[in-house]
């Protein structure tokens, strides 16, 4: 997919916030298309990792109860300004993508 992740970090008085969009259409495989009258296939993110360097710092598996272009938001003591954070997913088809920042 490639450039699906969009990553915004802020650090303050020791803690982290980390807020990311990731672009994906989410498909449960339920849904029907109107035109054609199939079902669209399931395609979804299944986990989603997040480092502070070396460090896991949250890690969420998904299903298909995830909505469209899903927007995480969370927030992580140990970091400091200057230190790289990473945002991986994968999903169901075996696709992947992940993006690097520098914490703010």
């Amino acid at each position: 997919m490639g450039d699906s992740i969009r990553i915004r970090t802020e650090h303050h008085a020791g803690w982290t916030t980390v807020r990311s969009i990731i672009r994906h259409p989410m498909e449960t495989g339920f849904r029907v298309d109107p035109e054609t009258g199939r079902v669209v296939p399931a395609h979804y993110i299944t986990e989603v990792l997040c480092r502070h360097g070396d460090d896991v710092v949250l890690r969420c598996e998904w299903s298909r109860a995830v909505s469209r272009n899903p927007y995480l938001s969370f927030e992580f003591s140990g970091a400091r300004p200057g230190d790289a954070f990473t945002l991986a997913w994968t999903d169901n088809r075996g696709a992947s993508d992940s993006a690097t920042v520098t914490i703010a």
